[in-house]
């Protein structure tokens, strides 16, 4: 009777935010004008969307049109410690669930990604600006995690060595932590939480997530996907912030492990500051790739892959390549490249010819440009 109240209630809490998240697929493409006030984007606790109490938002802004998609409440500290303590209550029964069990939860996730892979899509595009196909790549990246969280099984098995010294033998058994946390950056909105959540989750945690302020849209409908496909309640949480938030999940007691992608800046200080605390820190910082051309390189290939890695989602992310070394002369290929970059199409990441869409804000292409 408890596991069918659950899923009722788990039901009723989906049902309830569904039409948010519907009318913001439908209305994302309308003129202003056409638009009801904007979505205030949930938190999710214990298994229930819930708006924040908090009068203060930030604006989640569509960087090709800078119409205002929906509004981001930053998370009350009252909010916040009931998202921990919806995942602290829900691990030892979850930890106690047969990994199988978890494994199936986990193959019906990525069923439903790859059924809602267009919705998921155009939600990114218009957060985040990339083209659709670099949207759609987005979240392919990601469901090969959840199909890797899909063979949990054997990735969790330890070891047993016998005798390894006279009437000595050892065992390794792994086991998990408790209350795990993941901080996200704003150029991968789908990809970046699901290399975290599902094998968090898959291994027996439970999770607080925080998706970046600018974008948060893919992972409430991923969280939303994971719950239809039978994540038990307050073991995913998902709170909205900024340096506050941030700060209080490097400090919270309760939380075991964090893991985050994004600047140099941001990841030593929540290296520094979580690690301070006891916890595991995975902190995955700013980086950018170089390319080396020789001279017998094939010029249509070398261009074509300079191009896309120069280019690819307005150049924000990790992989970007900003420096190229060629060994010998460099002026022909500076011609030919200058000639393919005029060539692309910059356009809203909607349209369908678009080679190149906007960076996500202003302030970045400050950063990137002076």
């Amino acid at each position: 009777m408890l596991m069918r109240f659950s899923s009722i209630q788990r039901a009723r809490n989906l049902k309830a935010v569904r039409p948010q998240i519907s009318a913001k697929f439908s209305t994302a493409a309308e003129p202003s004008s056409k638009q009801p006030s904007p979505l205030r984007v949930p938190n999710l606790i214990g298994g229930a969307f819930v708006d924040s109490r908090s009068s203060t938002s930030i604006d989640v802004i569509n960087p090709a049109t800078q119409e205002v998609v929906s509004q981001v409440p930053l998370t009350t500290n009252e909010e916040f410690k009931a998202a921990v303590s919806a995942a602290k209550q829900a691990f030892p029964s979850w930890r106690n669930t047969p990994i199988t069990t978890r494994q199936r939860i986990m193959f019906k996730l990525q069923e439903l990604i790859r059924r809602h892979i267009d919705k998921l899509a155009i939600n990114i595009t218009t957060e985040q600006g990339k083209t659709l196909k670099d949207a759609h790549g987005d979240v392919f990246r990601g469901l090969e995690v959840v199909e890797h969280a899909c063979g949990m099984a054997t990735l969790q098995m330890g070891e047993y060595i016998p005798n390894v010294s006279n009437g000595i033998d050892t065992y390794s058994i792994r086991e998990p932590l408790g209350v795990c946390a993941g901080i996200c950056p704003f150029n991968f909105p789908a990809m970046i939480p699901l290399w975290m959540f599902p094998v968090a989750v898959t291994c027996g945690n439970t999770f607080v997530l925080k998706p970046s302020e600018k974008d948060p849209g893919a992972s409430i409908m991923l969280a939303e996907l994971a719950m239809e496909a039978g994540l038990p309640n307050g073991v995913l949480n998902i709170v909205h912030g900024t340096n506050d938030i941030v700060n209080a999940i490097c400090d919270d007691e309760d939380i075991r492990a964090i893991s985050f992608v994004g600047s140099n800046t941001a990841g030593m200080h929540i290296y520094a500051r979580g690690s301070a605390t006891g916890k595991r820190v995975q902190s995955n910082m700013g980086a950018k790739n170089h390319g080396i051309v020789l001279p017998d390189a094939s010029i249509d290939a070398t261009l074509n892959a300079l191009v896309a890695a120069g280019f690819g989602a307005a150049g924000q992310r990790c992989m970007a390549l900003s420096t190229v070394v060629f060994v010998g002369d460099s002026k022909s290929w500076e011609d030919k490249l200058v000639e393919r970059a005029k060539a692309l199409k910059v356009n809203a990441g909607t349209e369908p010819d678009a080679d190149l869409g906007p960076v996500i804000s202003k302030q970045i292409m400050v950063m990137y440009y002076q």
